[in-house]
């Protein structure tokens, strides 16, 4: 399941993040988001020591904890998705169709022309269409 899904500027500046559970679990999620990206400037800047990634835009699992696994997302912009979800058993083909399928909806929504650049998503199709993707998406264990 879904947990939580957050768009990052270039710059690590929050962009969007929506997180799927409750109120209690909202701050620790936030706080998952925020040292993923470490985990992905790392990648980025050393990618000899991550492997063939260079022009790969899917980061794999960032990092497993004890009770989620983080997913991370590069655009050609420098824009980072990170996906936080319970399963602990997932394909990375799942996760990738979910990324392609987010990135649609973010390239919608920052293509409105009354987006300014580099601000927090405020649109609420762009919120009700994430809403519908994470619905959407189950993902089916590797086992």
């Amino acid at each position: 399941m879904i947990v939580c899904i957050a768009v990052v500027g270039h710059q690590n500046n929050p962009l969007y993040i929506q997180s799927f559970t409750e109120a209690d679990d909202a701050l620790k999620l936030h706080h998952i988001v925020h040292c993923s990206l470490d985990v992905v400037d790392e990648r980025v800047n050393n990618p000899k020591k991550s492997g063939p990634m260079i022009n790969e835009t899917f980061l794999g699992l960032l990092y497993p904890t004890e009770n989620y696994k983080v997913y991370g997302y590069l655009t050609n912009t420098k824009v980072k998705f990170i996906l936080v979800t319970t399963d602990l058993d997932v394909r990375d083909a799942d996760v990738r169709n979910f990324f392609r399928r987010f990135h649609s909806a973010y390239l919608d929504a920052v293509s409105n022309p009354f987006h300014v650049p580099g601000k927090k998503i405020t649109s609420k199709t762009f919120a009700e269409r994430v809403s519908n993707i994470v619905k959407s998406v189950s993902f089916n264990t590797a086992g």
